[in-house]
């Protein structure tokens, strides 16, 4: 069957049924679901990280955001067809479940949680070394700070959809004022040749100072494979989709406008932070917005600043209590996962699943405790190979999903990822071009990278620890339907 001849009309609906979608409300709203989709794509990784990235590899980071920003839309648009497909709570698990059988589901689950369950032990600590920063903190022990953000935030994922939904919408207002703010002043900046710190800013602001590429091509290599986890957070609004009245409206809106506030927030912002300043004036541990508005003496601009990447670490946070605990059920369903997380409570949230992931961000408050120095870099690394998983996953179901439209067995909806099959081949050799360069640039990574037969090692072990009740509970759902 050519591709050219389904239509919207002619949608074959999906044999798959997940038990995992049942029980949910449909709380969300369009402005829940678009802020959610636009503050996945914002985090730390611009707020603060962008520093260390421009003094390591000079403008040629906004080229290293570019590239990295249109592979992250195709794996989330990708997630987008799935999800008009068939919307699911369990998003790419649901789909490795139908596309790739339970051992695909249990290995897409678990790198999912191993992503967020590591994340949140950086969130945590993140959002107390950011409390520091004011001196009514200063005295406050960091595992009280980070014991403190993991209770407010649990509570608002506890009580219902909603309450995540709204915190999550103003979080991203946040962090998108923020960069408005920032844009506007460096445009004027720009506009009127205004001096920074002795600097007239400009394309010569570039040119004088080494060009695109002051250290070579190779430190904008290295840089994609920190740049990549600037935006794990983009497929959140397919998780979200299980939980909106209308996905097939609202989802297209929410991802295609992801493409152009890459452009415009990520790109455009660090083009501005080029023009002003040369790249050798901002550091690994400062935020570069920061380092722009002190030097041109905006008062209290640190502060501000710090507070808007402490709703960033807070919005991170937030965000994998909820992805997890809806991928955990769908799991636990499915006998992959332990059955208490697929346990739901009278706001209709699947609590087992959060507070398991709440028990990894106890695991972090341990941490601030015995090591406060060292808890944020022992825990990231790890991250990085669930969020790589994650999104091969979600491609290799799209190219699955593909293979079987072409066969006739499934019709893909009208909202497609363009360009396939090759947009899911090349963005699967991104991905393993990046898990080199992790490798490549040494270090803690490379040590992240030689732990992949560990943990693959764990996979198995753990599969068949559970595949006696997974084939059990494919069983007794065959039962039923017969």
């Amino acid at each position: 069957m050519s591709d050219r001849t389904i239509t919207a009309e002619a949608v074959v609906p999906s044999p798959h049924v997940d038990a995992g979608d049942e029980g949910y409300s449909k709380d969300l709203k369009s402005r829940h679901i678009n802020m959610i989709a636009i503050g996945g794509a914002i985090g730390t990784g611009l707020f603060l990280g962008a520093g260390g990235r421009m003094a390591g590899a000079g403008p040629s980071l906004a080229i290293a955001y570019a590239i990295c920003g249109a592979f992250a839309f195709f794996v989330v648009r990708a997630l987008g067809e799935l999800v008009l497909y068939r919307p699911s709570s369990g998003a790419f698990v649901s789909y490795a479940r139908e596309f790739m059988g339970e051992k695909g589901a249990y290995t897409a689950g678990w790198l999912y949680f191993l992503n967020w369950s590591t994340t949140a032990v950086a969130d945590i600590t993140a959002a107390a070394t950011y409390a520091h920063f004011w001196a009514m903190f200063s005295s406050v022990p960091q595992w009280v700070c980070a014991l403190v953000a993991l209770a407010v935030v649990l509570t608002a994922n506890l009580i219902s959809v909603r309450y995540f939904g709204e915190m999550e919408f103003w979080f991203a207002i946040i962090k998108v004022a923020a960069l408005v703010a920032f844009m506007c002043i460096g445009i004027y900046l720009v506009v009127t040749q205004h001096q920074v710190d002795g600097h007239t800013p400009g394309i010569a602001t570039i040119g004088d100072n080494g060009g695109i590429f002051p250290k070579g091509m190779m430190p904008m290599l290295l840089v994609i494979q920190g740049v990549v986890f600037a935006y794990a957070s983009v497929e959140l609004c397919g998780v979200a989709a299980g939980e909106t009245e209308n996905p097939a409206k609202i989802i297209p809106k929410a991802i295609n406008s992801i493409m152009w506030r890459v452009g415009i927030f990520y790109v455009g912002s660090v083009v501005l932070l080029a023009l002003l300043l040369p790249y050798t004036a901002y550091s690994d541990g400062e935020s570069p917005f920061v380092t722009v508005l002190a030097k041109i003496g905006v008062p209290g601009a640190a502060g501000v600043m710090n507070l808007v990447v402490l709703t960033a670490a807070l919005s991170s946070l937030n965000s994998g209590l909820y992805s997890t605990g809806r991928i955990l059920r769908s799991m636990a369903l499915a006998g992959s996962a332990p059955r208490f997380t697929g346990r739901m409570n009278k706001g209709q949230v699947p609590y087992g699943g959060i507070l398991l992931t709440a028990g990894f961000g106890v695991l972090g408050v341990v941490l601030n405790y015995l090591v406060p120095g060292k808890a944020f870099e022992i825990v990231l690394n790890f991250a990085s190979i669930g969020i790589l998983g994650t999104w091969g996953m979600v491609m290799l179901c799209s190219l699955l999903f593909w293979q079987r439209s072409r066969e006739g067995r499934v019709s893909r909806p009208a909202y497609r990822l363009p360009w396939a099959p090759y947009t899911q081949i090349v963005t699967l050799c991104f991905l393993v071009v990046v898990a080199f360069l992790m490798w490549w640039g040494g270090g803690v990574g490379r040590t992240t990278v030689e732990c992949l037969p560990l943990i693959a090692a764990a996979l198995v072990g753990g599969w068949f620890l559970v595949r006696g009740r997974v084939a059990a509970v494919a069983a007794e759902c065959q039962g039923l339907g017969d």
